[in-house]
């Protein structure tokens, strides 16, 4: 079976998009009409921008879902999927791959999504860190027992690899604290904040408004989510468990164990870069990527 999973931020890149654009007239429609809904030309930071220009969550997530629903979008009839995931941001281009929702009300989501963030960075100073080399439960045990501090398992990427989310000051004291206990590295990311943490609660609410009012179809195949790895077909449960993504954790490793254990055998990436081939690889050496 043929599974495609979208990636999240973190995988831009100066130049995202260009060759689509001026290759494909579908593409170049989509992407101008992205520009008229965002009110600001995106293409010419994707295609342009600085490394700098990029990073900025308002401009990151809404440039990484256009270069991942605009591929799926130029593939026409071969894109054929059976299953779909997408990694935090990415199932928001999973679900419009997949006809759960228009390409224009999903770049508006993504928008709204990538502003509240923003916004809940800005009122407390937060972070993340990747943790490498120790066993899921093995993290979730050191933030456990930080309890005066917000820190959290926060993306389970693969076995061996687990980032956190959390306060400054806890993120400090988890990475001391996972460094004693034979972590092979502890180490903050360059993130605006604490993604998929309680931190994230005041977007959450602002993106909840957005979601509810926002119409939902049945996708044309299985779109396992984020916060429980389950695949998911109805629209009212689909909303919901997108509400609760921004604070819940990615089950990342779990997801592609349940499309593998329920039939997938080739995984497509589509989107910038191939950050998650690698991790199914590293979750499930077995199946085909592509």
């Amino acid at each position: 079976m043929r599974a495609y999973v979208f990636p999240g931020q973190g995988a831009q890149f100066s130049g995202m998009g260009k060759e689509l654009y001026e290759q494909s007239p579908i593409a170049k429609e989509y992407f101008e009409k992205a520009n008229e809904i965002l009110g600001f030309r995106i293409t010419d930071l994707m295609f342009e921008g600085t490394a700098e220009d990029l990073k900025q969550t308002k401009v990151t997530q809404p440039a990484v879902f256009l270069h991942s629903v605009i591929s799926a979008i130029v593939l026409g009839d071969e894109f054929k999927p059976e299953m779909v995931a997408g990694h935090s941001l990415g199932e928001f281009s999973a679900l419009v791959s997949a006809k759960a929702m228009s390409f224009e009300d999903g770049l508006r989501l993504v928008s709204a999504r990538a502003l509240a963030m923003q916004k809940a960075c800005e009122v407390e100073p937060s972070t993340m860190a990747a943790v490498l080399g120790l066993s899921d439960e093995a993290v979730e045990e050191v933030c456990d027992s930080i309890k005066d501090l917000v820190v959290v398992p926060a993306n389970y990427n693969c076995p061996g690899q687990l980032v956190i989310s959390g306060s400054i000051e806890g993120i400090d004291k988890a990475c001391e604290l996972l460094k004693e206990k034979g972590a092979k590295r502890a180490l903050k990311l360059p993130v605006g904040g604490a993604f998929h943490s309680p931190l994230m609660q005041p977007a959450s609410e602002e993106l909840q408004a957005a979601i509810k009012t926002t119409t939902f179809s049945s996708p044309i195949c299985p779109v396992y989510q984020n916060v429980n790895a389950y695949p998911q077909t109805d629209p009212v449960a689909i909303k919901e468990n997108l509400i609760a993504q921004l604070t819940a954790p990615v089950r990342w490793t779990q997801t592609v164990k349940n499309m593998v254990t329920d039939g997938a055998t080739e995984f497509f990436e589509l989107g910038p870069g191939d950050v998650l081939k690698g991790l199914v690889k590293k979750i499930s050496p077995e199946v085909a990527v592509g």
